[in-house]
């Protein structure tokens, strides 16, 4: 399996396209029966994590058997030459899933190869959680400080926060050095691990989800960083 993430900036000028693009984007996506899962999301502001939402940048997440199916695409579907034209930022990955927990959107959308269960080099991971309504403001206040160790926690590399909806989907994805540098963060430092335990007691979720990947390639920047990985 392929997924396929791109962070698109646009144009001051052109955002209501961006924000026409994510009603009109979606009958060609569901259309493309090769395209196994996606989602257009927001971002945060400078597709940072824990912050309000940023109108100029956007973002498309799919998912595909294999590379030719994802090159042909982004080569010649309506989606990416959207994203193309209005842009004039764009960051790309390709990762190959390692593991998979929970759900988005009541679906399992990566797919892992047993054969390829570990990885020696970099690692990207995306976590994604529904927040319930009676829990948004609580789960606003403490996700700042998880958001804020892991920027300076080791081995990290970079991060965007992403969503469906700035409020209640949240999404973020990131890129550290190896594998014992997620573990670490994710249970070793203080402000993360509590947010884990207080996520579990306070049921902040109604759906959530955490996978790793091996990245299998990158092109572009964000901004204005070269992501070439």
């Amino acid at each position: 399996m392929i997924v396929a993430l791109t962070i698109t900036k646009f144009r001051g000028l052109t955002i209501p396209f961006a924000f026409m693009g994510m009603a009109v984007l979606r009958l060609p996506l569901w259309l493309d029966k090769k395209c196994k899962f996606w989602k257009l999301m927001g971002s945060g502001k400078d597709a940072s994590v824990d912050l309000p939402p940023d109108y100029k940048h956007w973002a498309i997440l799919t998912t595909w058997d294999d590379r030719k199916d994802y090159d042909h695409f982004d080569r010649d579907s309506l989606v990416m030459k959207w994203f193309n034209f209005f842009g004039i930022e764009s960051f790309t990955i390709l990762l190959n899933p390692l593991s998979s927990h929970g759900l988005w959107s009541k679906e399992q959308p990566f797919k892992v190869d047993k054969k390829i269960i570990t990885s020696s080099g970099k690692i990207a991971v995306i976590t994604r959680a529904a927040i319930k309504f009676n829990r948004l403001k609580e789960f606003r206040h403490n996700i700042k400080r998880a958001a804020d160790a892991m920027r300076i926690s080791p081995g990290f590399i970079l991060s965007a926060g992403m969503g469906e909806n700035p409020f209640f989907d949240q999404a973020t994805f990131s890129i550290w050095e190896d594998a014992d540098s997620v573990k670490n963060y994710a249970y070793k430092t203080f402000d993360h691990a509590d947010v884990i335990k207080l996520t579990r007691a306070r049921e902040w979720y109604k759906e959530e989800l955490f996978a790793r990947f091996s990245i299998i390639d990158s092109w572009g920047t964000l901004n204005g960083i070269s992501t070439e990985l």
